[in-house]
């Protein structure tokens, strides 16, 4: 385990402050001036999942982001144990930054039980293993970002994950609009174990990444570079995740990527978290705010 994954690691290690109530710090997003979007989710589904029994995992979560976040301020979780089922845990988080909240997410947990059984296939993709890590790749395209610093604030931010493009990502292929899709893999930078080999936590590490390359397919559709190129704006609106079956986040996923809208300044963008051995693990749609900046049409 690399020191970039313990720092994310810690950083998911919420502080208990009273009944119900976690504190937790932040890192700043790479490009721009908040709290990656990302990190803000996987906190309050730690914070949720620290209240409910062991034997309940995460199927669902749904959120919106109300307020960018502070990077420089403390997070507090306050967790709203809203129903105590036979069968499923709901619980209700709400993120507060300087007395506002920034974030609420509603989650729910199930006890396992058998039932009908039917997925869609995983696409035909490249080995991940054959494609370009983030070391590779990036610094073909700096050129194209916005300044200097860039590649290596994007390498910094993806230290703790191992993310492959198997296209052509959005800040190569600028000026050419193309199919509204994107694929990845990912994977931690390192194998879990001891106490950080839990399930809840490798849900949480997924929410964490799901939120880092799943607005891609909008800015393909439009020959958009995003925000390593500078031109577009945005940020993410709300975010809601199906899972579906158990996975490693240590193990290869592949992430499966596409955009059926955009309109009214928002795109909207929908993926597919796979096991490398074709299992559909989850479901994620988010739609976010996507602005052209004046000077850029």
């Amino acid at each position: 385990m690399n020191d970039a994954l313990q720092g994310l690691l810690d950083l998911l290690d919420l502080e208990q402050i009273e009944e119900d109530i976690f504190r937790g710090t932040s890192d700043a997003a790479p490009l721009v001036p908040r709290v990656f979007g990302g990190q803000v989710a996987a906190q309050a589904l730690v914070a949720a999942g620290r209240t409910v029994p062991a034997d309940r995992s995460a199927h669902s979560l749904h959120a919106y982001f109300l307020r960018p976040g502070d990077p420089g301020a403390p997070i507090v979780y306050t967790v709203d144990r809203i129903r105590d089922g036979h069968s499923f845990t709901t619980r209700r988080v709400v993120a507060v930054q300087h007395g506002q909240p920034i974030f609420h997410l509603s989650a729910s947990f199930q006890l396992y039980e058998d039932g009908l059984e039917h997925q869609e296939p995983m696409p035909d993709v490249p080995d991940p293993l054959s494609l370009p890590t983030a070391e590779e790749l990036l610094p073909r395209y700096e050129h194209l970002f916005i300044g200097p610093g860039v590649t290596e604030r994007m390498l910094q931010a993806r230290a703790a994950v191992d993310v492959r493009y198997v296209d052509e990502p959005p800040f190569g292929s600028v000026g050419r609009p193309r199919e509204p899709k994107s694929r990845v893999w990912f994977r931690t930078n390192g194998k879990l174990d001891g106490t950080a080999d839990h399930p809840l936590l490798h849900v949480c590490l997924a929410t964490y990444v799901s939120d880092m390359t799943l607005l891609d397919s909008v800015l393909l559709a439009h020959g958009r570079g995003g925000w390593a190129v500078g031109d577009i704006v945005g940020a993410s609106l709300d975010h809601a995740m199906w899972f579906h079956r158990p996975f490693r986040v240590d193990d290869w996923l592949l992430y499966d990527q596409e955009s059926p809208s955009a309109s009214g300044g928002r795109g909207l963008a929908k993926g597919r978290i796979f096991t490398a051995d074709g299992r559909l693990a989850v479901s994620v749609i988010q739609e976010g705010v996507m602005r052209v900046p004046r000077g850029k049409k």
